[in-house]
């Protein structure tokens, strides 16, 4: 059984970056271990020992590593802004590779929209998300039926996402990071979002 101690995620661990774990644990397929959860991405200032939530956060993420590598092949989540992907890549950015496949939904660009933004060493899918999920976005990017995946634990189900993702290779809008900056919109304050 794989621990998290022998993948790229121990020390994303260690600093308390991994919150909320809807899953973390090793998964179905031999040697991976997956997280379904929150990442940290900046923390509020601590008054004495007193520990406080972030202040900005990743949700709704989904990853994978292996036993003994070193990158994390496979991400995805949502942040409120495309901002925050440069926050993203300051806490994990030396875990990410250039061939892993990152998916960054942001809340503030047009939802008609979807790019590839190089950033970092790596290349990110940014889109929307407005009403659904990180998950229900996936199945529908990767066509995979909900049906499909209903009798799966929650393990299972990552790997089948996770395998799926590394077959992506979708051609998007390719922009700078800094021109994404320039046409993001507005933060849109939402609450209650799904993990």
């Amino acid at each position: 059984m794989t621990l998290i101690t022998e993948t790229p995620f121990s020390e994303l661990d260690a600093e308390g970056l991994l919150l909320s774990p809807v899953f973390k644990d090793a998964t179905s397929k031999p040697g991976r271990f997956g997280f379904r959860g929150e990442i940290a991405l900046k923390f509020q200032q601590a008054m004495a020992d007193e520990k406080r939530p972030p202040e900005i956060k990743l949700d709704q993420v989904m990853m994978v590593a292996s036993a003994g590598a070193s990158t994390i092949p496979f991400l995805a989540g949502f942040a409120p802004s495309l901002a925050h992907l440069e926050l993203l890549c300051e806490r994990i950015g030396d875990k990410l590779s250039p061939t892993g496949k990152y998916f960054f939904f942001a809340g503030n660009l047009d939802i008609s929209e979807k790019y590839q933004i190089p950033y970092g060493g790596a290349t990110f899918w940014v889109l929307p998300l407005d009403e659904a999920t990180v998950y229900n976005e996936l199945l529908d990017l990767f066509r995979m039926e909900k049906s499909d995946l209903k009798k799966l634990d929650t393990g299972a189900k990552l790997d089948a996402i996770a395998d799926k993702a590394v077959f992506f290779t979708e051609k998007w809008k390719e922009i700078s990071y800094a021109d994404g900056l320039t046409i993001m919109g507005p933060i849109k304050i939402r609450e209650n979002r799904p993990v």
